[in-house]
């Protein structure tokens, strides 16, 4: 009786042992599925994240970049403006004053716009010319002793307060002037010598 009993404890304990074992197996393969799948989920979205960052991160530097080189093309816009401004202050608009308020550069200007006023026409024709007023003797004096066939030619001289320094020229009575001012002067200097100088100073960037 003692070893019946024995026998079927040992057999049931074996069955319950394999019984434990084999639901142990199941619940280790559903474990293992489970696991598989949490760790491929992780990955998915490791390798989301990931992107996200990475895609983030480019933008980001894009950006970044971006800023900075229109930035940087702002501050060397900037400096190229000011380097011409400095130009324009300290280097032409003083060398244009000094050449407009040269009687010598003017006395040219003066003659070769008589003298190309109608190239293709042999017929003369009456010109009226307006000078500053504080410049009149030494106009005066140069008209008489050296320009004097413009006079015969039929030139009008004028001198006016209103005319600061360059000149004004045009037919007589014919209700217009060309002007030769020093603001015209230096606004034709300007647009010609800027883009000059603008080459001049950035050609090799």
């Amino acid at each position: 009786m003692q070893s019946k009993l024995q026998e079927l404890t040992e057999k049931i304990y074996q069955e319950g042992v394999q019984k434990a074992s084999e639901e142990a197996e199941k619940i280790l393969v559903q474990a293992r599925h489970q696991a598989e799948e949490i760790i491929k989920e992780a990955h998915k979205q490791a390798g989301e994240l990931v992107k996200g960052a990475e895609k983030q991160t480019a933008e980001m530097q894009h950006n970044t970049m971006s800023e900075l080189k229109l930035s940087g093309r702002q501050v060397m816009t900037d400096i190229k403006q000011q380097i011409m401004n400095m130009i324009d202050k300290k280097v032409l608009e003083g060398r244009i004053k000094e050449s407009v308020r040269d009687e010598s550069f003017i006395k040219e200007v003066i003659a070769t716009a008589i003298k190309n006023w109608n190239p293709k026409s042999d017929e003369a024709i009456s010109l009226e010319l307006l000078l500053p007023k504080d410049k009149q003797d030494a106009f005066d004096n140069w008209f008489k002793s050296q320009a004097k066939e413009l006079l015969d030619g039929g030139l009008k001289v004028e001198y006016s307060g209103k005319v600061k320094a360059g000149f004004q020229i045009g037919p007589k009575d014919g209700g217009y002037f060309i002007s030769f001012t020093d603001q015209d002067f230096d606004s034709l200097f300007k647009s010609y010598m800027r883009p000059k100088l603008v080459e001049l100073l950035f050609e090799k960037e």
